[in-house]
């Protein structure tokens, strides 16, 4: 059985919704949980830490131990003073996940750059800010666990999500260059792409898929991703009770001779370049650099010995 007793887990964003759904998983399960929420409007605005301590209620009446924090996530002064907290009350921090969010949807031809950094401030740079607080912890420790959320919004976009779509896509990036950094001390980092009913879907979903769409139905992906046994870079998509593996492939492509390197040849040989036979997942940047290396030294007769 999964179990996180003697853990320590900060998620962010914990005050309504999947945060909370996950704040109460891992509570639940032996978690002390720092339940982080800025308590503002969808949009971002405002600032109320009374959804954070409804959710610290809600785990404190079910025997759990919690504390709830007020910190903007971007704000670096803020998520330290948060850390800070969890260190000296309870003296280390497990998990991290990075559930917080916003939205400001607008078709990109109406969209302001106030609009695009306010959504990018909060998805992209308060997960990078979170986990820069948290790494050294997880280092000094050798163990750590940390969680971004994405969406089908980055992974495949949605008409008027210019803005969340490409913040959720850059914390796969963000995943991907921590899972490399971070193995050698056991921090495996991974990625929950969830799809549920919450404050911040409601009114995109037509009614009889609300139902379904239960934020609790996704929790239990979380909590194997940040369970002692998970694995790291993994994307993990979670939606009402079904739960799949994005992988992010590559075709393995042709090599064009230097004289014929032209745009024509590549339009001609699209389809083989499209071609997914043989296609694969590359476990870092340099391994799909050298495929492409490996193949032109070969066609010039260069061994790379």
């Amino acid at each position: 059985m999964i179990r996180f007793d003697d853990r320590v887990a900060i998620v962010t964003g914990a005050g309504a919704g999947l945060g909370r759904e996950h704040a109460l998983g891992l509570a639940a399960r032996g978690a002390k949980v720092v339940v982080n929420d800025f308590g503002g409007g969808l949009d971002g605005a405002g600032g109320s830490s009374a959804p954070a301590e409804e959710t610290v209620a809600l785990i404190e009446a079910a025997g759990g131990t919690a504390f709830a924090h007020g910190a903007d996530v971007a704000n670096a002064e803020q998520v330290a003073d948060m850390v800070d907290k969890a260190m000296r009350d309870w003296g280390r921090v497990d998990i991290l996940v990075n559930n917080a969010g916003i939205l400001r949807d607008r078709t990109f031809s109406k969209m302001t750059l106030a609009d695009w950094d306010a959504v990018v401030r909060v998805h992209l740079t308060g997960a990078a800010v979170c986990t820069l607080a948290v790494w050294p912890h997880m280092k000094a420790a050798n163990y750590g666990r940390i969680v971004m959320t994405s969406s089908s919004s980055g992974l495949y976009g949605n008409f008027g999500q210019s803005n969340y779509g490409a913040a959720k896509m850059a914390v796969i990036g963000l995943m991907n260059v921590l899972h490399i950094e971070g193995i050698k001390n056991d921090i495996r980092v991974n990625t929950l792409a969830p799809g549920a009913a919450t404050r911040m879907t409601q009114d995109l979903l037509p009614p009889a898929l609300i139902d379904l769409m239960d934020a609790r139905s996704v929790t239990p992906g979380l909590l194997y991703l940040v369970s002692e046994d998970a694995p790291s870079r993994a994307i993990l998509c979670a939606t009402a009770g079904g739960f799949s593996r994005t992988l992010i492939n590559e075709t393995e492509g042709i090599h064009l001779d230097p004289a014929n390197c032209t745009a024509e040849a590549v339009a001609a040989a699209w389809a083989e370049i499209s071609d997914p036979a043989g296609q694969k997942v590359y476990e870092n940047g340099g391994a799909q650099v050298m495929k492409f290396v490996g193949k032109a030294a070969a066609a010039a007769g260069i061994s790379l010995g």
